[in-house]
C-alpha cells in the first residue's frame, strides 16, 4: 500500500522496493536543504539539479537505515507498526480528500496557452494583460513571449493567435472529468502538454517555440514503459516467504497474509486509479515535476484535512518499505550462500554471533546505492520489473511443473490450487516481460540463464530438488519408450559401447586407457557403459562394489566419458561378465558393441583362465548380434590430451563387416587426438585380378560414403575369398556392366550402389545354387560360430582364401538372375574353410590349421610392411572355433596376425548394416 502513494502523479515523491530511489520528501520538508538550487534553472538542467539531490540525501538515509538494520531487526519490527499507521493515515486522507472534492474543490490552478500548459514559474497572473486605473498593464506573461512590455510589441504569434486560459488543475469527482481521461494520450518526448477539448491556432510552418515556456513531456510514454514503471509497486507477494523463517506457522499464515495483502492493495490501486481520473486534470497527471503547479505536491493537494499528512506520509512510509527490503534481502541472501548454492557468495553467508546477515546487508545496501545513483525511476522500474517478473515467472513453472509431473512429495496444503492457475501466471509474467522492455527481458534472462549453469556446473552443494530433474525423468521415459517401437535405421546407427573393465584388489581400474579410447571414439555420442565383475556375494562385497563403482565413475571423470558405471557381484568373472553382456542398458536404450581388451600374458598357465574368458565374451557377442572392438596393446594407446600431428590410422579390409571399418576411422577422426591422421584402406587381391578396377570401384563407393581416404589393394599370390566378399569389397566389374546395359540414372545408380550393403546377406544366399548351398552345409553349421556378416569364403587345399578372385565367383546384380556356380568354384567349396571364420578344425593341429598359420604370417608380414609406422591398424577378427578344445590355437592365430604391430584395434562386426550413402 506504501507504494501507492509514490506513483500516481509522477511527480510526488516516490519510492520502489529499493530503498530511498526518491528520496525527495526531505526536498518538500524542508525546501532550504536542497543543496543543488533549483531557482533559476530550466529543463534538464533543473531536472539534473532535483536528481542531484535525491542522490544526496538518498545516500544519507540509505546509510541511516542501513545502520538501524545492522543494530537489530527488532528495532525494525517495533517502528514497522507506526509505518503501518502512516500509510493506513495516508491512504484514508486521500479516500477523504476525495469525497470532499465532491462538495468542495480545492484551489489548485493551472494556466494555458490555447491548449497548452504553462510553466508555472513563466507567469504571475494567468493572463495577457490586466487593467490598472483603466490602463491595460503587459503582465509577466507577456514579457515571456513578447519582445518588449509595450501593448504594441512584436509577439510570437501562437502567443498572439490563441487565448489565455486558467483551469483549476483537481476540479473535483463530480466534474465529469474521468470521461477525458479514460483513454491513453501517450506523448513522444518534447512534445507539449495539451488540454483535450480547448481551440488551438498553430501554424505547422512557425519555427518551434522555447522549451522554457511550456511543460514538456520530458520521456516517450507508452503502456508498456508505464507497466513496467507501475510494476515494482505491486511487488512484494514473496516477502512472507523471504521471512518464513520467523513465522510461527508458515503454512498458515503465508497463505492468508499474501491472498489478504494482494486483495487490499489490488482494490486500493484500482480505487486510486479510477478516483484519481475523476478529480484531476490530464495535463496534471502527466506534469511529472509539477512545473505547471508551482511543483505542489497534487496528491497532498488533493488529501484532506492537510497536505502534511501526504507528506509526512509517504517519507515514513518510504522509509519503512526500504528498512523492510533492507531486512529481508539480506536474509534472504545469507540463506543462498549458506546453502553454498552459488559458490562466490559463501563469504556473505556469514555474519555475526547473534546470526545477523552483516556482510549480506553490506551487498543489499550497495545494490540499493546503485539505484539512488541512477536516480530516475524511470530507468530503474524496468529493470526492477524485470526481475521481479523473471522470479515470479520461474515459481509459477516449479508449482506447475511439479504438478503436471505427478511429484509425489509436491503436496500443496491450498485446496483451490490448479496448475492452469500456475500456467497462466508464469505466461503472464513471460508476456509482462517483454511488452514492458524486450531487450530488458532479453538481457535479464541471458544473466539468469548463465546464473543457472553456473550452478549446475559448480554450485549446489546442497540438492533441495529442482523441477528440471522431473522434465529429465518424464522425457527420459518417453524416450525410452520411442526406441522400443523398432530397430534403428542405418543411417541413426551409432555405437552404444558397453566397455568391459577389470579392477585389482583395491577396486582401482586396471585398463585406464580402455577409457580414453571410448572417449575417443565417442563422436557418433551413443551409449556407453562402463562395466566390471566383483567376485563373490551381494551380502558379503557390496562394500566393495560401491568402492569399485566410486572408483568406474571417477575414472569417467577424469577421462571425459559421459555414460554409466555398472558393478555386478557374481560367484565367479565369467558368469559376471556375462551378466554384464546380456542386462546392460535400459529397454531400447542398450549397447550394440562391446569393447574388451586383449588378455595379458595369456600364454602364462596362471592366466589361461582369462583368456578362456575373453573367448567366451567372443562368443557371446557374436549370438547376442553384438559388435566386438578389441584393442590390444592398450597401454601404447594415447590418452586423451595426447595429440597426433601426422600419420595414418589403417584399415586391413579382409571381411565385409557391415561397415564398421569404415564407421570407427570416420569416429577417431573427430577426436582431437586423431584428427590429424590420414585414414588409409587396404584390400587384398589376387595376381591376376584387375586391381585398377577395384581400387576404382572402392573409391567410388568411399565417394559415396563420405569418407575421405586412400585406397591401395595389395597383390598376394596366396590370397582368394567367396563371392560374398567379392561383392561386399565392391569388386563389381559385371554389376557396373549391368548398371549401365540399364541405363540409370545417377540417383539410381547411387541406389544400387548402396543395395550391395542393404541387400549382403540375404542376396548372396540368393546367388548361391543349392548345390552349392549343400556343399557349403558344413561350413554354416552355427549362427552362434557365423554370424550372417561373414563371408563362407572356399580355398584351394594349397590355398588359404582371404580375398576373392576372379576363379571364385561373378557378381551378380539383385535384379538379375542367380548366375550358375563354375566347376572351380564347386571344386573350391569342397576343399577347406575360410581363415576368417574359425571351424571346428582348430581342435586339432591338423594339416589345413598348418596352412591358415603359414597364411596369418604371410599377411602379417604384408601389413606390418604397409603400417609398420601407423598410429592404429584396425583388422577383422575371425570368429571363434565351435568347441573349446580349440580355444588357444585361436589365440595363437591372432597373435601370430598381429605380431609386430604397436597398436591394433581387432573389430568383429554385430551382423547388420552400421554404414549408409544416403544423409
Amino acid at each position: 500500500m506504501t507504494k501507492l502513494l509514490h506513483h500516481t502523479p509522477p511527480h510526488s515523491p516516490s519510492s520502489t522496493s529499493d530503498p530511498s530511489i526518491y528520496p525527495s520528501c526531505q526536498i518538500y520538508i524542508v525546501p532550504q536543504a536542497a543543496i543543488f538550487k533549483i531557482e533559476g534553472l530550466e529543463g534538464p538542467e533543473a531536472e539534473a539539479a532535483l536528481l542531484n539531490n535525491m542522490r544526496v540525501y538518498g545516500t544519507i538515509v540509505l546509510s541511516f537505515m542501513a545502520l538501524v538494520v545492522f543494530v537489530g531487526v527488532k528495532y525494525v519490527n517495533k517502528l514497522a507498526l507506526v509505518f503501518l499507521a502512516c500509510v493506513i493515515l495516508s491512504i484514508l486522507a486521500v479516500y477523504a480528500g476525495v469525497i470532499k472534492t465532491a462538495l468542495d474543490p480545492p484551489v489548485f490552478p493551472v494556466c494555458l496557452l490555447g491548449n497548452r500548459t504553462l510553466l508555472s514559474k513563466g507567469y504571475d497572473i494567468c493572463a495577457k494583460v490586466i487593467e490598472i486605473d483603466n490602463d491595460t498593464v503587459t503582465t509577466k506573461l507577456w514579457r515571456t513571449f513578447c519582445d518588449s512590455d509595450s501593448i504594441n510589441a512584436t509577439c510570437d504569434d501562437y502567443f498572439t493567435n490563441n487565448n489565455v486560459t486558467e483551469i483549476q488543475g483537481i476540479p473535483g469527482v463530480t466534474s465529469g472529468i474521468l470521461a477525458e481521461n479514460l483513454f491513453g494520450n501517450y506523448l513522444e518526448k518534447g512534445m507539449f502538454l495539451e488540454k483535450r477539448g480547448l481551440p488551438s491556432d498553430a501554424d505547422p510552418d512557425s519555427p518551434p517555440p522555447g522549451s522554457n515556456r511550456y511543460v514538456l513531456a520530458d520521456i516517450t510514454s507508452f503502456f508498456t514503459l508505464l507497466v513496467g514503471i507501475y510494476f515494482p509497486s505491486v511487488t512484494g507477494i514473496m516477502a512472507g516467504s523471504n521471512r518464513s523463517g520467523d513465522l510461527r506457522d508458515a503454512q498458515k499464515s503465508i497463505p492468508i497474509g499474501t491472498i489478504a495483502a494482494i486483495t487490499t492493495t489490488s482494490i486500493v490501486y484500482m480505487s486510486s486509479v479510477v478516483l484519481f481520473g475523476a478529480c484531476i486534470e490530464g495535463v496534471v497527471l502527466r506534469d511529472k515535476f509539477g512545473e505547471g503547479v508551482n511543483g505542489n505536491l497534487v496528491i497532498g493537494t488533493l488529501a484532506w484535512p492537510s497536505p502534511w499528512v501526504i507528506v509526512i506520509g509517504s517519507f515514513f512510509s518510504t522509509c519503512g518499505a526500504g528498512l523492510q527490503s533492507l531486512t529481508g534481502a539480506p536474509r534472504l541472501l545469507q540463506a543462498i550462500a549458506r546453502d553454498g548454492i552459488i559458490p562466490f557468495l559463501r563469504v556473505f553467508g556469514h555474519g555475526k554471533a547473534n546470526g545477523e546477515p552483516t556482510w549480506a546487508l553490506l551487498l543489499t545496501a550497495s545494490i540499493c546505492e546503485i539505484g539512488i545513483i541512477i536516480a530516475s525511476l524511470d530507468a530503474v522500474a524496468p529493470i526492477l520489473s524485470m526481475f521481479f517478473l523473471m522470479c515470479y515467472m520461474f515459481v509459477n513453472l516449479a508449482c506447475a511443473l511439479q504438478t503436471l509431473l505427478r511429484t509425489p512429495n509436491w503436496r500443496p496444503r491450498f485446496k483451490f490450487y490448479h496448475w492452469a492457475l500456475s500456467f497462466l501466471g508464469m505466461s503472464l509474467c513471460l508476456s509482462l516481460m517483454f511488452i514492458c522492455s524486450w531487450y530488458y527481458a532479453i538481457v535479464a534472462m541471458g544473466i539468469a540463464t548463465c546464473i543457472y549453469k553456473y550452478i549446475e556446473f559448480c554450485g549446489a552443494e546442497k540438492e533441495w530438488g529442482d523441477g528440471i530433474r522431473g522434465i529429465s525423468l518424464s522425457a527420459a521415459r518417453f524416450a525410452l519408450m520411442r526406441l522400443e517401437e523398432g530397430p534403428p535405421h542405418t543411417k541413426n546407427w551409432r555405437p552404444q559401447i558397453m566397455v568391459l573393465v577389470s579392477v585389482d584388489a583395491e577396486q582401482n581400474v586396471e585398463q585406464p586407457r580402455l577409457l580414453s579410447l571410448t572417449n575417443q571414439l565417442k563422436a557418433g555420442k551413443g551409449l556407453t557403459i562402463v562395466g566390471t565383475s566383483v567376485q563373490g556375494t551381494f551380502l558379503d562385497n557390496y562394500v566393495e562394489s560401491q568402492r569399485a563403482d566410486q572408483s568406474l565413475r571417477k575414472l569417467m571423470e577424469t577421462e571425459k566419458v559421459k555414460g554409466f558405471s555398472q558393478v555386478v557381484i557374481s560367484s565367479n568373472l565369467r558368469d559376471g561378465t556375462s551378466h554384464l553382456v546380456q542386462v546392460g542398458g535400459l529397454g531400447g536404450l542398450k549397447h550394440n558393441t562391446v569393447m574388451v581388451s586383449w588378455p595379458k600374458n595369456w600364454k602364462q598357465p596362471e592366466y589361461h583362465k582369462h583368456f578362456r574368458n575373453f573367448i567366451e565374451v567372443v562368443r557371446e557377442t557374436t549370438v547376442a548380434s553384438m559388435a566386438l572392438l578389441v584393442p590390444k596393446n592398450i597401454h601404447s594407446y594415447p590418452s586423451n590430451g595426447e595429440r597426433f600431428t601426422e600419420g595414418h590410422i589403417d584399415v586391413w579390409w579382409i571381411v565385409h563387416d557391415g561397415g564398421m571399418l569404415m564407421l570407427l576411422p570416420f569416429l577417431l577422426r573427430q577426436h582431437k587426438v586423431w584428427r590429424k591422421c590420414k585414414m588409409r584402406i587396404f584390400t587384398v587381391a589376387q595376381m591376376d585380378d584387375n586391381s585398377i578396377q577395384m581400387k576404382k570401384d572402392l573409391i567410388i563407393f568411399l565417394y559415396h560414403l563420405r569418407i575421405d581416404a586412400e585406397v591401395e589393394v595389395v597383390e598376394m599370390h596366396d590370397s582368394d575369398v567367396s563371392a560374398y566378399t567379392y561383392e561386399k569389397t565392391l569388386v563389381m566389374e559385371q554389376r557396373s556392366q549391368i548398371l549401365k546395359q540399364m541405363h540409370l540414372t545417377k540417383n539410381e545408380m547411387e541406389r544400387e550402389i548402396q543395395s550391395i550393403t542393404d541387400s549382403s546377406r540375404g542376396s548372396i544366399r540368393r546367388k548361391n545354387p543349392p548345390g552349392l548351398r549343400s556343399q557349403q552345409s558344413m561350413e554354416e553349421a552355427s549362427v552362434a560360430e557365423k554370424p550372417e556378416d561373414e563371408s563362407v569364403a572356399v580355398s584351394n587345399p594349397k590355398q588359404v582364401q582371404l580375398i576373392h578372385s576372379k576363379n571364385a565367383s561373378s557378381p551378380t546384380s539383385p535384379t538379375s538372375p542367380a548366375a550358375p556356380a563354375d566347376k572351380g568354384q564347386t571344386a573350391n567349396a569342397e576343399a577347406g574353410k575360410d581363415l576368417f571364420n574359425m571351424k571346428p578344425e582348430w581342435e586339432n593341429l591338423n594339416q589345413t590349421d598348418l596352412r591358415r598359420m603359414h597364411t596369418a604370417m604371410r599377411l602379417n608380414e604384408v601389413i606390418t610392411k604397409k603400417s609398420k609406422e601407423a598410429k592404429l591398424v584396425l583388422l577383422n577378427m575371425p570368429g571363434p572355433p565351435k568347441n573349446r578344445v580349440g580355444d588357444e590355437n585361436y589365440m595363437e592365430f591372432l597373435e601370430v596376425l598381429t605380431e609386430g604391430l604397436n597398436r591394433v584395434l581387432l573389430v568383429r562386426g554385430g551382423g547388420r548394416e552400421v554404414i549408409t550413402i544416403y544423409s
